[in-house]
């Protein structure tokens, strides 16, 4: 696991290949074969590794809408390891270990009264906005790392006109900073408090 752990965190994916970890480990891609079909069912292999070794269901709050929060917030664990969330929200793929945290979610939804099907939907909400808390700040520190310029960002924050768009004229200094701020448990509590009906 290690091997196949190591090219995805470094070289992401799509780098992953059979040959290329059986080469990694000095093996064959059949010997590989005996431990996972294909590509898929090794990044599975992957995901619930990560998901055993890292989620941690203890401590968790009884009152249903914190419950909730605390595990949504498992973005902290996943942050750790973007790939994870690429092959998720790209891939008809899941890790089985992890179902655990989807079952709390759900379950404390049905216990402020949401219906089955607004409780899955309250999930899918959850999910999209824990995964753009993750993938769009990986891949802007991505685009930084590999560009020391000013962002596109930053030029048209520069350049903006105080009669044409006040709002955003008054923040240009400030709008980097404040939307590089971790304000995903504020943003939790906001979803989850509007979900149940006490936004």
């Amino acid at each position: 696991m290690g091997a196949a752990r190591r090219i995805v965190a470094e070289e992401g994916v799509e780098r992953l290949t059979m040959r290329r970890l059986a080469t990694e480990i000095g093996s064959t891609p059949m010997a590989l074969y005996h431990h996972a079909r294909d590509k898929e069912e090794l990044l599975v292999l992957l995901l619930d590794d990560h998901a055993a070794r890292t989620l941690r269901r203890a401590g968790m709050p009884a009152e249903p809408r914190e419950r909730i929060v605390t595990a949504a917030a498992i973005h902290r664990a996943l942050a750790d390891c973007p790939w994870i969330v690429a092959v998720l929200t790209a891939d008809d793929l899941m890790s089985a270990a992890a179902l655990w945290f989807v079952e709390q979610i759900v379950d404390r939804f049905r216990a402020c009264g949401l219906t089955p099907e607004r409780a899955v939907h309250g999930y899918r909400a959850i999910w999209y906005y824990t995964a753009g808390e993750i993938v769009v700040p990986t891949a802007a520190d991505r685009r930084r790392a590999d560009d020391d310029r000013p962002t596109h960002r930053e030029q048209v924050f520069t350049d903006l006109a105080p009669g044409e768009l006040p709002r955003l004229a008054e923040l240009a200094d400030a709008w980097g900073p404040l939307t590089a701020e971790d304000t995903c448990l504020d943003g939790l509590r906001a979803l989850v408090e509007g979900l149940t009906g006490r936004g």
